[in-house]
């Protein structure tokens, strides 16, 4: 029984620290410091921020079409009414 528990809680050791981490690069030193001097600009990674702005940006389209549709209509109807 001793045995099974300690194969189940067993961690692997780190030899040189160039071992793989399953929880990505991140973990890795050199990674992060050179990310930490490139200084590139991040990107927005958030996605909920991201579909809100689309859906705003879309819904002020919309707006711009249906007035566009509307003033046309209007005229379109004057230039008819004209002709009577």
């Amino acid at each position: 029984m001793h045995r099974v528990i300690m194969n189940l809680f067993h961690r692997p050791t780190i030899r040189s620290g160039m071992t793989a981490d399953p929880r990505g690069q991140f973990r890795n030193a050199r990674f992060v410091s050179f990310i930490a001097q490139s200084n590139r600009t991040t990107l927005d990674t958030h996605l909920q921020e991201a579909i809100l702005r689309s859906r705003k940006l879309l819904r002020q389209a919309f707006v711009v079409l249906l007035a566009g549709g509307c003033a046309w209509v209007v005229l379109e109807s004057a230039k008819a009414f004209s002709m009577f």
